[in-house]
């Protein structure tokens, strides 16, 4: 009797031990540097010596889905537009930055498209949400009298594999700004369905990541009403 319990016993750790095992294999801790984009931070900076940007403008900040839209200025041409979007750039880094990349432009509206390579990196939606409520919070007590517009994450073809965990995040971010008066949640993930429940290809490039002009085109209208 004394064996079949111990046993048992064993069996009911290994199993934990198992359970863990997968759980981490499912989100494994996520690895990223900050530091990393310290280069295009600094690149910033420099280039706001050589030609001082407009303050109280729309700050659009974020990953490669902000740096790569380089007409902003044309379909926005009345909104003094700043475009400091970074490649690679995860929404934790735009809360490491926040007082260079943010702050120093002193906007009057704050458009972010952040935190899609986050969870392809391995942080799992809850963690994402903690990040954005660190970000929200620097908002809120360093530029208070601004707009805070997010743009949710995308479905990008090529991270298909995270469709549920993108759109639990988008979900915990909407929720969050719910009820909040200067702060809103533009759902751009919706949209860029088809009628199939998969991304529309047509709205990306050969790398089924980055969007072409029609991802652009759709983004605009969408945007374009809170700003």
């Amino acid at each position: 009797m004394y064996m079949i319990k111990r046993l048992k016993s064993v069996i009911s750790v290994l199993c934990s031990l198992l359970l863990i095992f997968l759980a981490s294999q499912a989100f494994p801790q996520a690895k990223h540097d900050p530091l990393s984009q310290e280069k295009d931070i600094v690149a910033f900076e420099k280039a706001d010596k050589v030609r001082r940007p407009p303050r109280r403008g729309t700050l659009f900040t974020g990953s490669s889905s902000i740096r790569l839209w380089d007409d902003l200025d044309r379909r926005f041409p009345k909104r003094k537009v700043i475009n400091r979007g970074f490649g690679g750039a995860w929404l934790s880094d735009l809360v490491y930055y926040f007082d260079r990349v943010i702050v120093p432009y002193q906007p009057k509206k704050i458009v972010i498209y952040a935190g899609e390579n986050d969870i392809a990196g391995g942080k799992s939606a809850e963690e994402l949400a903690k990040d954005f409520e660190s970000l929200f919070t620097l908002w809120r007590q360093k530029l208070p009298r601004s707009k805070l517009i997010f743009i949710s994450l995308k479905p990008s073809p090529a991270r298909f594999d995270k469709i549920a965990e993108i759109q639990k995040a988008n979900e915990l971010i909407k929720q969050r700004l719910q009820n909040e008066k200067r702060a809103v949640f533009i759902d751009v993930f919706t949209p860029m369905l088809g009628p199939d429940g998969k991304p529309r290809e047509e709205l990306f490039k050969e790398d089924r990541l980055h969007m072409n002009i029609k991802g652009y085109n759709l983004w605009e209208p969408l945007i374009r009403p809170f700003l």
